[in-house]
């Protein structure tokens, strides 16, 4: 019964490391600030132009999921876009990060400051 139980384990071991979530982004490299009005219940999107090598675009820090929801993203050619739906009146900041893969160093930032009237 012994083996079994050591299946089990290494097997639980395995699952809590699939669910592991990407380490958080660290220090962002200078970038410009768009700003964004829109009405309430309003879609809002952001595209990010994307490069091969294994750069991905992160959301890099966390923002009003008041004010705006993420509906969807996706490849839209070369671009990398980030549908909110905008929820609630306010303003919150939307921030971005290009990082090699799910690591901590950004190589490129955008933000995106969201009013909702």
């Amino acid at each position: 019964m012994r083996p079994l139980l050591a299946a089990a384990v290494a097997g639980c071991a395995i699952c809590s490391a699939a669910l592991a979530t990407a380490p958080p982004v660290g220090p962002l490299p200078p970038s410009k600030v768009q700003r964004i009005s829109t009405a309430r219940g309003s879609l809002v999107s952001v595209a990010v132009p994307k490069r091969p090598g294994g750069y991905v675009w992160r959301i890099a820090r966390t923002y009003d999921g008041h004010v705006l929801r993420e509906v969807t993203e996706g490849d839209v050619g070369s671009t990398v876009a980030i549908v909110f739906r905008a929820v609630s009146r306010g303003t919150t900041t939307v921030v971005l990060a290009e990082t090699r893969g799910e690591t901590a160093k950004a190589y490129r930032a955008a933000r995106y400051v969201v009013t909702v009237t």
